[in-house]
């Protein structure tokens, strides 16, 4: 039942001529529906998100079938989304998905939070952010919603002090109190890892990509204190087909006791925690 493309470059090529999947607009000579209309053609990139999107095309129930379509960047499974070159994606949070709607007018939606991503900050210098020293410098995402998240978890542990009312919009140019002098530097999420190993004293990561330099959240020296789920992981559609049947079964399928199995041994290990209970 489970199907895997992957798409790099141009969308539009490797996608030309296929259908929406999800829209249930036309039916087959018999009356029910094409093949084309049962498979929901999901864009994900990186583990753990693709592997729980392969189970989920495991557990989804008949006629109904879910494709993994992995993409390279975190714009693609939106841009994809956005022009109905796949179905749903399962790749961010609801924040950065609103200020993708914003940015290109879309009319994505977040459909159910999946689970919880352990970030936090990690160090190649220190042991301890007790040791953090004076002037040294802090990478931090370039985009807007993954930088406001890093710098309230800095803000939580009072290492700096954010203006009143900035939260999930929060700047650099929201800081308040920085008393140790912070250098920060905007870095692209994907390249985080990579400033972790050029030396930068402290960066914000999350552990899908950290660890592929054999981190784990054991490592970090700074973590996340988020009980509200608001940077989940969510199942998202569009406004014009989340309530068709397909998208639905395939909803079913990301909250099945096998996802939730799945996700509840990698919070053995620290990596995260799920955000639903199965059958939700």
């Amino acid at each position: 039942m489970f199907k895997k493309s992957i798409l790099l470059g141009s969308l539009a090529l490797l996608l030309a001529g296929c259908s929406d999947g999800g829209s249930g607009t036309e039916d087959s000579a018999d009356g029910g529906k094409s093949e084309e209309e049962k498979v929901v053609k999901v864009a994900s990139h990186l583990p753990p998100m693709t592997d729980v999107v392969e189970i989920a095309g495991e557990a989804i129930e008949e006629p109904y079938k879910i494709e993994l379509v992995e993409v390279s960047d975190n714009i693609q499974y939106n841009e994809a989304l956005l022009n109905e070159e796949v179905d749903a994606n399962f790749a961010q949070h609801t924040p950065f998905m609103e200020n993708f709607n914003e940015e290109r007018g879309g009319d994505l939606v977040a459909l159910q939070p999946i689970y919880n991503a352990i970030v936090g900050f990690y160090s190649p210098t220190y042991d301890s952010i007790d040791e953090l020293e004076e002037g040294a410098e802090v990478a931090i995402p370039s985009d807007g919603t993954n930088e406001a998240r890093a710098l309230m978890i800095l803000d939580q542990h009072d290492i700096i002090g954010l203006a009143d009312g900035a939260e999930h919009t929060a700047t650099v140019d929201d800081i308040e109190e920085n008393p140790k002098n912070l250098e920060f530097t905007h870095i692209d999420l994907l390249n985080l890892t990579g400033a972790y190993e050029d030396g930068v004293e402290l960066v914000f990561n999350y552990p899908t990509y950290i660890a592929s330099i054999d981190l784990t959240t054991e490592d970090a020296i700074l973590l996340e204190e988020d009980e509200n789920d608001t940077f989940a992981i969510q199942f998202v559609a569009r406004e014009d087909n989340k309530d068709t049947e397909a998208i639905q079964a395939a909803k079913e399928a990301f909250t099945s006791q096998e996802v939730y199995d799945f996700l509840d041994d990698l919070s053995e290990e620290g990596h995260l925690e799920p955000a639903f209970e199965p059958g939700e």
